[in-house]
């Protein structure tokens, strides 16, 4: 899907490739197990694979990093909370928060309990933290640096989830909006940038379904692999910053959107009003929810 062993190469990283053999090929994002520091299962087993090939080919123990798209961007979310001491980056594509599938009792995030594919958990961030923190209990170093993105018209894992991605990592490191660059990497692209840009950032593709394209050279850079360095990010595109502070839509009347349904954002064109009692809450500029 992403082409990242052609570079491979050029820039002589070694790449894993783990899979999964749960429903749907879906990895275990879901498990008390998982989702605990040594506690086993697929988080475990990946993590036991990049401890071999550190023994065996001799690589960077200070730069191992991770991506994935889907079930592969939840266990990004996963790795970066049960194993925030072996990983020094992350990119997730079309994932969820750490642990929102706890529970679940199925991998797949649409054939088990799908509240959280539908983005109808919503916690503050400091709720989001605390499974972070559960997740490794006593562990007080730092975190792995996350890039996060989703397109606005998923309707596999709801671009809610992106915004409760936020909230949860932004609050685990401490960080708060600083602006936002569009049209980058790509034309429709907003990069959300947190603190100095150096730790966390997420992108919102407007108008793109489950499957968000992109430049994985801009991955890699977020790596530090192509930039030569892990503290900061230089984007493809030259772009202006402009602050997000707009309010949710007010209701046009008319039509009237359900219980977790979109009621607004850039781009939207549907219901703004929301069926009593609930009322249209903003997540960010691309997504509003009836809450």
């Amino acid at each position: 899907m992403y082409d990242y062993h052609s570079p491979a190469d050029q820039y002589g990283y070694i790449l894993i490739y783990p899979s999964a053999t749960r429903d749907y090929n879906c990895f275990d994002a879901y498990s008390s197990s998982s989702l605990t520091h040594n506690g086993g299962s697929d988080s475990l087993s990946i993590v036991n694979m990049v401890k071999y090939v550190i023994s065996t080919y001799g690589a960077d123990s200070s730069k191992v990093y991770m991506t994935g798209s889907s079930s592969g961007a939840i266990m990004t979310n996963v790795l970066a909370g049960a194993y925030p001491d072996v990983f020094a980056a992350g990119s997730a594509f079309s994932g969820m928060p750490y642990a929102c599938l706890y529970g679940a009792g199925a991998a797949d995030p649409i054939m088990s309990n799908q509240t959280c594919s539908q983005g109808q958990i919503q916690h503050t961030g400091q709720q989001w933290a605390a499974y972070v923190h559960n997740g490794y209990p006593g562990y007080t170093g730092r975190y792995p640096r996350l890039q996060m993105w989703h397109g606005t018209a998923d309707n596999v894992i709801s671009y809610a989830d992106l915004g409760q991605e936020i909230s949860q990592w932004t609050t685990v490191m401490g960080l708060s909006f600083t602006g936002n660059q569009t049209n980058t990497p790509l034309s429709g692209y907003t990069k959300m940038v947190y603190g100095d840009g150096s730790q966390f950032q997420a992108y919102s593709a407007a108008g793109v379904g489950h499957f968000v394209p992109t430049d994985v050279s801009v991955v890699l850079d977020w790596f530090g692999i192509t930039s030569g360095t892990t503290t900061t990010t230089t984007s493809k595109t030259t772009s202006a910053t402009t602050s997000t502070t707009s309010s949710a839509p007010s209701s046009t009347g008319g039509c009237t959107a359900a219980h977790w349904a979109q009621c607004g954002g850039i781009g939207y064109t549907g219901c703004t009003a929301c069926v009593s009692p609930y009322t249209c809450q903003k997540s960010n500029d691309y997504y509003s929810q009836c809450l």
